[in-house]
């Protein structure tokens, strides 16, 4: 069974960004599969419990009390009993799981170390491992002048200049922190301060004049960020190689990094029309889930014509942005309005996609019905795969 076999193999290229449990968790659920392989599956190493552990804890939220009781009898039992317990006091309400208490502090005494201070352990009262902590007092109450001051302050350490960078990228762009950018690098001169990256792309086309600077400068970490700047933000000398740069990704099948090539290439608009071809392949191919967001927008910036295909498929994706792409765009028929309700009304899914379903189907545009509200049973991910 390909369901059985996703959850017991894992060929992700990168575990934290690749969604994938809710999208088996669903197919589980919806084509009523047994669950006696997922929870088998527990007993397996670390990796192999905590994909199954993934699965089953879903479930639970959609109302499975065979998922609930294994996880439960696993936490009494099983070897890898504290990354589940922390896995479940993270996706469970707390009376789901803090009467394990008893459990937890009869078994915590035979693991090799104590656990980090998280919710489940803290509830329980059981001692866990923390990092040493230094409180700082927050910048946040500090004017934009008064932060910028501080990052042009050759007598303030670098500690606090993250601090009034962290400040100052919550709030709106501040032009004036591009003259201080060359004085931002850590002490050893080898990498700029964290969150200056972050700070410099907020700023977005302002600081392209000075990146141009920076480029020819000697330091390498000022450089480079001078030429992500520029490639961010490329000229319409850019457009043909960028094309070409996608071209021969798609060729390469080089799979890291083609979502910012596409991104690059969406601010040009129609202009970039060559990119269109391989932006729909690298939609259909990618094995990095998380890319397939940047495809749909670089696809809709670039030709937004017939795209309701891949915005009604979009609604069935693994990664919660894209579902939130189908969610706004895909056209109002009672299939993506069905699909939509079912993601509304989904005790599995995140609180954001289900928001946006609320907004969606409660919007003026939305003018087929509901198929919850008037009886049509909506399309199920098993219906739709087959």
């Amino acid at each position: 069974m390909f369901v059985y076999d996703g959850i017991r193999r894992d060929w992700r290229w990168d575990h934290s960004s690749d969604e994938r449990s809710l999208y088996l968790a669903r197919l589980v659920r919806d084509l009523d599969l047994p669950l006696v392989p997922i929870v088998d599956q527990l007993a397996g190493d670390e990796e192999a419990c905590l994909r199954a552990c993934e699965v089953l804890e879903l479930l639970v939220l959609a109302g499975s009390g065979n998922a609930r009781e294994a996880l439960r009898a696993y936490v009494t039992k099983g070897e890898h009993w504290v990354r589940v317990l922390e896995s479940l006091s993270a996706c469970w309400p707390p009376e789901w799981w803090e009467d394990l208490g008893d459990v937890a502090r009869a078994r915590i005494g035979a693991e090799p170390e104590l656990p980090w201070c998280s919710a489940p352990w803290t509830r329980f009262g059981i001692e866990g491992q923390s990092s040493p902590f230094v409180p700082r007092p927050s910048l946040n109450g500090l004017s934009t002048a008064e932060l910028l001051g501080m990052l042009a302050d050759t007598r303030i350490e670098g500690t606090a200049k993250v601090d009034a960078l962290r400040a100052l990228n919550a709030r709106e762009p501040a032009e004036q922190l591009i003259p201080l950018v060359p004085l931002l690098g850590m002490s050893n001169g080898r990498r700029p301060l964290p969150l200056l990256g972050r700070a410099v792309a907020s700023l977005g086309a302002l600081a392209v004049p000075a990146a141009r600077g920076w480029t020819q400068e000697g330091l390498p970490w000022l450089a480079l960020l001078g030429a992500d700047v520029l490639a961010d933000h490329p000229g319409p000398e850019a457009l043909p190689g960028l094309v070409n740069e996608l071209a021969e990704q798609w060729t390469a099948r080089a799979w890291c990094g083609p979502d910012r090539t596409a991104r690059r290439l969406a601010r040009f608009g129609s202009g970039a029309a060559g990119a269109v071809p391989y932006l729909r392949r690298f939609w259909l191919n990618t094995p990095h889930s998380y890319e397939r967001t940047a495809y749909v927008e670089a696809l809709a910036a670039i030709d937004p014509d017939g795209l309701e295909h891949i915005y009604t498929e979009s609604l069935w994706d693994s990664e919660e942005t894209t579902r939130l792409l189908g969610i706004t765009s895909a056209p109002a028929s009672p299939e993506t309005l069905g699909r939509i309700a079912v993601l509304r009304d989904d005790p599995m899914e995140s609180t954001e996609v289900r928001a946006a379903a609320r907004t969606r189907l409660a919007a003026p545009s939305a003018d087929c019905p509901d198929p919850v509200r008037t009886g049509r049973p909506p399309m199920t991910s098993g219906e739709r795969l087959t």
